[in-house]
């Protein structure tokens, strides 16, 4: 596992460990980011992702290990840097009597901005997110992708320099998912450094430098997204949808061409992998030798995805079925 040694970076966690009872939730946690990164915490749920965001902010204390937030101690002293951060947490923590207008005036009040600075913000934000149009209408009649906007709008009401993002897209139509990931990119560029807790793998690939893969609060790698990915760029991949069940097909096509490798991918693919290239002519007359029809073969672009499966040996389906929404 690599770490990458930024002599000062602006978050340093080191050997962070939270129990609650029975279950050690965060298990030993180390790791770093730099100044304007955005660091990404790809991990199933209950993987810790969520804990270690509320060790972080504050919102929890840890039971052993340091926690140095722009060169301020936040484990014994969690108040340190709060002012230096900015929280949108996996469910919405806003008012729901209040409109989305009200909503953020009360969270800048919080951070001591003054009335006419604080109105001026929220309108701002208000225009940025899409939500003008609903500035006066209650937080309660919003909809799940207009109530995540307005909570990532309210983490950010004070202009902070660290943002925190507890599965920012979980739960949203696919619209709003995007709009949410350009918006999270668009900070990033300007110079906001910005953690991110995800179960989409793809969502992780899209938007971080790099990446922690968490497995039952313990960071099994952590690497930049490129140096991830090099590996698996060296593979070739396809996939082969056929006819019926592909039951017994891989172990026919794994002693015909022992080259390459095959898996089930679902219950009519079959997923093949190889260093070398991979010629889909005599592996469709073998398959039509079996009594199969091929149905479809198309190349793979190699993925982090991939690299996943391999570091953790979690199975996709498990992490795809965690998925209520605005994972593509």
């Amino acid at each position: 596992m690599r770490i990458i040694n930024d002599p000062d970076p602006l978050i340093r966690v080191e050997e962070l460990t939270k129990r609650y009872k029975e279950v050690t939730a965060v298990d030993g946690l180390s790791f770093a980011v730099n100044h304007g990164e955005l660091f990404g915490f790809l991990g199933p749920n209950g993987a810790g992702k969520t804990t270690t965001i509320s060790l972080l902010t504050g919102l929890a204390r840890p039971d052993s290990g340091a926690i140095r937030i722009a060169g301020r101690e936040c484990a014994k002293n969690p108040k340190a840097a709060q002012h230096l951060i900015g929280v949108v947490p996996d469910e919405s923590n806003l008012y729901p009597e209040l409109s989305g207008y009200d909503n953020l005036c009360f969270c800048a009040a919080l951070y001591g901005m003054r009335q006419a600075e604080r109105q001026m913000r929220a309108r701002e934000l208000l225009e940025v997110f899409g939500l003008e149009g609903a500035a006066d209408r209650k937080f309660a009649g919003y909809s799940k992708g207009m109530k995540r906007k307005l909570t990532i709008a309210a983490g950010i009401i004070h202009r902070p320099p660290i943002l925190f993002l507890d599965e920012p897209t979980t739960g949203i139509d696919v619209a709003s998912a995007r709009q949410i990931r350009q918006l999270i990119a668009d900070l990033h560029r300007a110079g906001t450094t910005i953690f991110l807790t995800t179960h989409y793998i793809e969502e992780a690939e899209r938007l971080c430098e790099r990446i922690a893969f968490v497995v039952q609060g313990r960071i099994v790698e952590i690497d930049s997204v490129v140096n991830l990915l090099q590996p698996v760029r060296q593979r070739r991949a396809m996939l082969i949808t056929v006819s019926g069940s592909v039951e017994g097909l891989c172990n026919h096509l794994a002693g015909a061409y022992p080259q390459f490798t095959f898996q089930a991918a679902s219950a009519d693919q079959v997923r093949v992998e190889s260093s070398d290239t991979i010629s889909i002519g005599p592996l469709v007359r073998s398959i039509e030798d079996q009594g199969g029809e091929v149905i479809e073969a198309r190349r793979l672009r190699p993925s982090l995805e991939d690299v996943f499966v391999r570091i953790t040996g979690i199975d996709l389906d498990a992490m795809k079925k965690e998925k209520g929404g605005g994972g593509q």
